[in-house]
This record gives C-alpha cells, structure tokens and sequence, in this order.
C-alpha cells in the first residue's frame, strides 16, 4: 500500500480543491494539464463528502449485447480482479457508447455487491439509477446523469487504461473526489499528500485568510497593503518548506 489507511481516512477530512493544494507542491506533472477532470462531472451524494480510494477500471457498453455472449463469465472474473484488489476502493467506469446514455452500470443491487467488495464509490463516465438506494448502501457516485434502465450492461474488459470525464486513469491511481469533481495521482506521487495538504491548508489559514477577513472596512489602500503582504508571507512559507514558489 503507498500510505496507511490512517492516511487515506485523514485525506477525507479535506475536499477535494485542498488536496489538489498539497499536490501540485509536490507532483512532477503539469498541473494545468494532468490529474484532474477536464470535463463536468455531478455528484450525485454531496451529503457524502470526500471519497478516497485506489482505482479498480472497468469498461462497459450497455447497448451492446456482444460481451455478454462473449464471455458469459464476465461478471464473475470481475468481481474476482475487484476483490483480490487492496482497498479502500473507487471502480472509474469508461461507456464506450458516450456521449450516448444507454444503461446504467449502477444501481440498487450492483452498488451493495461493490460495498462488499471493499469499494467506497465510482465515477462512471455515464449513468446511475436507483440514487437513494445506492446512497443507503453507502456507495457514493459522480456520473453524468441518471438513466431508467442497466441495458446489456456487462464488463466488457477490466484491470486496463480508462478514460473519464477526459482524464486517463490506470489501476491503482490513489483518487480523491467530491463534487468539485477529482484528482486522480500519479502512481507514485502519494507520499507526502497528506502532508502536504495538511500544510497548504494552515499556511492559507495562518496568512491570506485572516489578512482578509481583518481587512474588511479599512480603507482600500490598506486592504491591498495587507493582502499583498499577507500574499509574500503565504509564497515565503511555501519556499521554505517545499523549495517551490507558492502561488496564490
């Protein structure tokens, strides 16, 4: 496992915007181009919060009756690669019939079977149904939409590359989401996150924040006095403690 669970669970406590903060500090990735959703997604369980976990990737094509008369085992050597995988996890789910919605990966019974597997959600470049059941069992989800119907919804290949929300994910990928939408971290990237972020979030509590909430009412050319001294003290921190130029 990169980090203990105890990390994991921490990592929950922050959404998902300051995490993405402690991230970029220590990543070698472009982080105006990788790690994170480039195309809207919905959570459909905010009241949920965060959900963390490693990435268990399955494709579908719920309009397609192929794979199931492929591979009429399919769903039970899923369920094998899905429960011999280290948790907590997070099933990212790629419908090759996008941008079409045909039928739903997810619902009532597929969610509880995933709960038992050891999985906390999914994000699913598709659909989801029966929202309040999947919510009772536990199992958060960021989709596109709801559908009515789960078509010929049957794994079609799973353990591989995805595709989601126009960010690649591999197996494995430590993920963090909520309904900003998610960071997906690059295989071995997740030490030093929690760190990081726990950081991130008391540098801006200890100098921009208060700069700018004691600030309101002075007069303008003190407020910008403030906030820019405020602003070099936030840059200064992060120097010292990662050798990178803060941004803020």
């Amino acid at each position: 496992m990169p980090i203990s669970h105890s990390e994991i669970l921490q990592l929950k406590r922050w959404n998902t915007p300051t995490i993405y903060n402690g991230w970029e500090q220590i990543t070698k990735a472009d982080v105006a181009a990788d790690g994170v959703n480039l195309e809207e997604t919905r959570d459909f369980m905010p009241q949920m919060g965060p959900m963390v976990g490693y990435a268990v990737t399955v494709v579908i094509q719920p309009s397609s009756k192929a794979p199931r008369e492929a591979n009429p085992n399919a769903w039970a050597e899923y369920r094998r690669y899905v429960a011999s995988l280290p948790g907590p996890k997070i099933v990212v789910v790629q419908d090759l019939d996008k941008p079409a919605v045909i039928g739903s990966f997810w619902g009532e019974v597929n969610s509880n079977a995933h709960r038992a597997l050891g999985c906390v959600g999914t994000i699913v470049d598709g659909a989801i149904r029966d929202v309040d059941e999947m919510t009772n069992a536990g199992f958060k989800a960021l989709a596109r939409r709801f559908c009515v119907g789960h078509a010929h919804v049957h794994p079609v290949r799973w353990g591989c590359e995805v595709e989601v929300f126009g960010r690649k994910i591999q197996p494995g990928q430590l993920i963090h989401a909520d309904k900003h939408g998610f960071l997906a971290i690059p295989l071995g990237e997740e030490e030093g996150l929690l760190d990081a972020s726990r950081f991130m979030d008391a540098n801006e509590c200890e100098t921009v924040i208060p700069a700018a909430r004691g600030s309101v009412g002075l007069p303008m050319d003190q407020v910008i006095e403030n906030l820019s001294a405020a602003g070099k003290q936030f840059g200064e921190n992060v120097q010292k403690k990662f050798r990178r130029q803060g941004e803020w």
